[in-house]
């Protein structure tokens, strides 16, 4: 596996990530740019995609493969995005990667969902090395779900299995009461201010400092999101939650936060045998679950 090359791309609603690895997942080379999603649609990100391919191609002899993670809801049997957000990537939904990478480039293609990816990714290489069942959620203008059960992606009769935005819970749907979008307007009008004045890493630097509006903040949040936790933990029952996203990055703050509400919340045996991890591959999250979602299927 070791001398075979595998172009890695991540397609995210503000970058295209992407580089070039071995089969164990060590990079050669990686790069960025943006992905200019509302200004140009699917036709522009099709376009990039080319470009990065070709780039490596000329670059590197030995590339096996191309894998590929993206924003959007994906059917990963046919590697086609199913659907996308016409406000957020327009003229996306219908795109067939594989189709485009197999017929123009001659080599194997396989695409997945990217919180798909990055929950496989970290199953891979990262806070989830070791573990056959795992539930990776992403915090961030809303919030991302995976379920992971014996070291498979569980995908549903939709291929929307862990989408917990919409998850219900006291109050209302995940979505609108976990997400930094929350926990941005949450804070902003506690100090009666614009939310576009503040951001996550503003209010967590003011929690730290030891100001009381943002710690109640931040408190607000994380009982709604160990909520969500819980209805996850309480159905699957897995070996441990991944937390991933921006702010999820002050785990000193949050774990013992998160941790106290949970063992409030769960049954002990259950919150003993529930680990709570923090996603620790942050941008080679998605690339990496995406070479291991190719090589699954290859």
């Amino acid at each position: 596996m070791s001398d075979k090359l595998y172009i890695l791309i991540d397609i995210g609603g503000t970058a295209i990530k992407s580089g070039v690895s071995t089969g164990d997942g060590k990079f050669l080379t990686r790069d960025e740019r943006p992905t200019e999603a509302k200004e140009f649609g699917g036709p522009g990100i099709v376009e990039k995609v080319h470009k990065i391919i070709s780039s490596y191609l000329k670059s590197y002899s030995k590339i096996s493969g191309v894998a590929i993670s993206t924003a959007g809801m994906v059917n990963p049997e046919i590697s086609q995005i199913i659907y996308a957000l016409p406000d957020a990537i327009p003229d996306y939904t219908g795109v067939n990667f594989k189709t485009i990478v197999e017929e123009t480039y001659k080599l194997p293609c396989f695409v997945e969902n990217d919180v798909n990816c990055a929950a496989l990714g970290e199953m891979f290489k990262g806070s989830g090395m070791g573990l056959s069942s795992l539930f990776c959620m992403t915090i961030g203008t809303s919030i991302g779900g995976a379920m992971i059960l014996d070291k498979k992606l569980v995908s549903g009769a939709s291929n929307s299995a862990g989408e917990v935005a919409y998850m219900r819970i006291p109050g209302g749907i995940l979505h609108s009461l976990a997400s930094t979008t929350y926990l941005v307007k949450t804070y902003a009008a506690l100090i009666n201010v614009d939310p576009k004045e503040v951001n996550g890493k503003i209010i967590f630097d003011r929690a730290e400092s030891g100001e009381k509006n943002a710690q109640d903040a931040i408190l607000d949040l994380v009982e709604h999101l160990t909520d969500g936790m819980v209805n996850v933990i309480s159905v699957q029952n897995p070996e441990a939650i991944i937390l991933g996203g921006g702010i999820m990055a002050r785990e000193s703050y949050l774990r013992p936060l998160i941790e106290a509400k949970l063992k409030e919340k769960l049954r002990p045996i259950v919150f003993e045998a529930t680990q709570v991890k923090f996603a620790s591959l942050k941008n080679d999250a998605g690339m990496l679950g995406a070479l291991y979602n190719f090589l699954s299927r290859i």
